[in-house]
């Protein structure tokens, strides 16, 4: 007789599916929810907001590490910043593509722009981020 007869062991693993559905957080609306393409958007800047591996309440694959890219020449920054924003943004199951990326450098900053083609449809996103 085992000490745990009811031990089970086995192993599930399960597909996070994301909510079509979110709080709306634009400063403008004090309540409210949004639903599908703009929750969305709402995910995608949340997500590359984030510096990786600073909150413990995400798990280490949530965000992108925006501190390695500082100090970087654009020629290293480009395809590290593409691949991280791809790597970040297509764990969500609602996104099947990142694309056309456009890179504007400035003093301090960088402006990048993309292409999402999500399962609502396409549209454009927009970031800055430090250099």
């Amino acid at each position: 007789m085992t000490p745990y007869p009811n031990l089970d062991t086995s192993l599930k693993v399960e597909e996070i599916k994301y909510s079509n559905r979110s709080y709306d957080l634009r400063p403008e609306k004090i309540q409210g929810f949004v639903e599908d393409i703009e929750a969305l958007k709402q995910s995608i800047a949340k997500r590359l907001g984030t510096q990786r591996f600073d909150y413990p309440i995400y798990s280490f694959a949530y965000g992108v590490d925006w501190r390695s890219l500082i100090g970087q020449s654009p020629e290293y920054y480009r395809p590290e910043a593409k691949r991280m924003i791809e790597e970040s943004l297509l764990q969500d199951n609602r996104i099947m593509e990142v694309s056309d990326f456009k890179f504007d450098f400035g003093f301090t900053s960088c402006h990048i722009s993309f292409k999402v083609r999500s399962i609502f449809g396409n549209f454009d996103q927009e970031m800055e981020a430090a250099v």
